[in-house]
């Protein structure tokens, strides 16, 4: 499976983004999808995984509250709305994939993933 990140941009404190993961190649509702991001200088961070069904979803931290993930299959596409943005959430953003369940303890572990795509860089001034 391919994967194409978009929707990152330039938006101001408190804005909002919604970030979107195109798959091709193959059904993406075999997969279980997550986003990380990495900022300048820093290692990467978990920020939010979904089920191949949509039904579990995992947060990280720094996401939990302001961030929400989903997903159409129909349309092979999982969306990151990130709600109250803030500086630090200053970051490329890049999604990944896993043929088949990646248990709830283990949707975080960035080693799960064997697919991933090219970044969107999001960038929130203050």
């Amino acid at each position: 499976v391919q994967l194409q990140a978009s929707g990152g941009g330039l938006v101001q404190a408190g804005g909002s983004l919604r970030l979107s993961c195109a798959a091709s190649g193959s059904p993406f509702s075999n997969y279980a999808v997550a986003w990380f991001r990495q900022a300048p200088g820093k290692e990467r961070e978990f920020v939010a995984a979904i089920d191949t069904r949509g039904s579990r979803k995992s947060y990280g931290d720094s996401g939990k509250g302001r961030f929400t993930i989903s997903r159409d299959n129909a349309k092979n596409t999982v969306y990151l709305q990130m709600n109250s943005l803030k500086p630090e959430d200053t970051a490329g953003y890049h999604c990944a994939a896993r043929f088949g369940t990646v248990v709830l303890s283990e949707m975080s572990n960035s080693i799960r993933y064997n697919y991933w795509g090219q970044g969107t860089l999001v960038t929130v001034s203050s």
